[in-house]
């Protein structure tokens, strides 16, 4: 293993390209910690100390921005507008035929999509930006710290002015990051946005780890650690599994060389849906507790309504059985939602019947997508329950040892720390393999 990441330092080429995406990710780190023109540094430090994190869906905004966001950085939006910005676009396929046609027109539609999603990424930061300083602006950004005196007053200035510049310097934050990821991906290793996620989520783990230890003693963070490590375990195992559908080609004739003939395979992974599908349930479970928060006022009688208590009683924190039960079942249906938009058996099929494929045993055309969505929908089911478990792990973790949401080994965290963390390993793999014959794992 040694000489294998020895030989990695010792290309040249490849040596620049880690070196330059190392020093991305410090500038983005560095970023993540300079505060918003007009934000009160010491009352924020004060604030995150004594309330910690918040609940919801501004906990995973904050997961997603490593701790950027409570801490009114100037990249305190992080990823999320480009990650919301994506899946948008994505979803749009299905609505827009004109998005549809731009996605199989190759590499120009491609840019095309892409240049929407960066106009969509803009439109969203602002508006998470106006929101987020709106939010700080009424002393609301940390809920659980409404004794705390520090937490009524984050900013220095509430002129409108001043508030213009903080949502004008977060919204240029996110257009800032957007190019990072893009020279990371052209001139670096691996996906520029995935590793600036990996980047935010890793650089939380330390404090959450540390907070454990600090809480619940030694013993329960050895426990957590031989937790992770088994979950760590599973998760590899599963998102490198997948059920290989075999196809063979028949031989053609163009002009007097023979074409075809060759044996494939189709790769349908357990878990097709990734990350999606947890995003989606979270932020969905969020809109019932941000409604009650509108409805607190009480009536005539000082008695607020019944379905705004029993809705902050189990579905504003993650220790409720019925927040687990709903938040499972969101997940699972939310998995097949995204497989189903993503993957198409009738296109797969088509083009298999166009270029001569065919299933041993299936017919092609209408049989052979039928089989495809035969077997899709059987594999989706575990891939789905094991998202829905592993999603649970910090709400178990809240209820039993007492940790927070941003529980580092469980939920989104882990699945894309080691979904990006198996990726890049397998570029600089190929990378390898190109220069020496040889590749970083045997």
């Amino acid at each position: 293993m040694f000489s294998a990441i020895a030989r990695v330092f010792r290309t040249p080429d490849l040596r620049r390209k880690i070196a330059f995406t190392l020093a991305i990710i410090a500038i983005y780190r560095l970023g993540a910690h300079v505060p918003t023109p007009f934000v009160d540094y010491p009352n924020v430090t004060t604030c995150l100390d004594q309330t910690g994190s918040t609940d919801g869906l501004l906990s995973l905004v904050n997961l997603f921005s490593g701790g950027a966001l409570l801490q009114l950085s100037i990249f305190a939006l992080g990823v999320m507008p480009y990650i919301t910005a994506t899946i948008i676009v994505q979803l749009l396929r299905v609505v827009i035929p004109h998005f549809e046609t731009l996605y199989k027109e190759g590499q120009a539609g491609q840019s095309k999509l892409t240049q929407y999603t960066r106009y969509l990424t803009i439109a969203l930061a602002l508006l998470q930006s106006t929101t987020l300083v709106t939010v700080a602006r009424s002393g609301q950004l940390f809920p659980s710290g409404s004794g705390v005196p520090e937490c009524e007053a984050l900013l220095t200035e509430e002129a409108w002015w001043a508030q213009l510049l903080m949502i004008i310097t977060m919204t240029a934050g996110t257009g800032l990051i957007m190019w990072f990821a893009e020279l990371v991906t052209e001139r670096g290793v691996g996906n520029g946005m995935s590793i600036l996620i990996f980047t935010s989520i890793a650089a939380t783990f330390p404090a959450a780890l540390w907070a454990i230890q600090a809480t619940n003693g030694f013993e329960v963070f050895l426990l957590v650690l031989a937790v992770g490590i088994a979950v760590v375990a599973l998760v590899v195992f599963v998102e490198q599994s997948q059920r290989r559908i075999p196809v063979q080609y028949a031989k053609r004739m163009v002009g007097r060389r023979t074409l075809g003939g060759t044996n494939t395979y189709i790769p349908i992974k357990v878990n097709m849906a990734g990350v999606v599908p947890v995003i989606f349930a979270s932020s969905l479970l969020y809109i019932p507790a941000l409604i009650a928060q509108f409805n607190q006022t009480p009536d005539a009688d000082g008695n607020v309504p019944g379905w705004v208590t029993w809705i902050q009683a189990y579905f504003t924190t993650g220790d409720s059985p019925i927040y687990m039960a709903v938040y499972f079942l969101l997940i699972i249906g939310f998995t097949y939602f995204y497989v189903a938009i993503t993957f198409n058996p009738v296109e797969v099929a088509d083009n298999m019947k166009k270029y001569g494929g065919f299933i041993p045993g299936i017919r092609a055309g209408r049989p052979t997508a039928e089989y495809l969505d035969y077997v899709l929908t059987r594999i989706t089911l575990p891939g789905s329950i094991y998202l829905g478990l592993i999603a649970l792990l910090p709400l178990i973790a809240l209820a039993t040892v007492g940790a927070n949401q941003n529980f580092p080994f469980g939920g989104a965290s882990i699945l894309i720390i080691v979904g990006v963390g198996l990726e890049t390993v397998k570029q600089i793999d190929a990378q390898l393999q190109q220069r020496h014959y040889e590749g970083l794992l045997r």
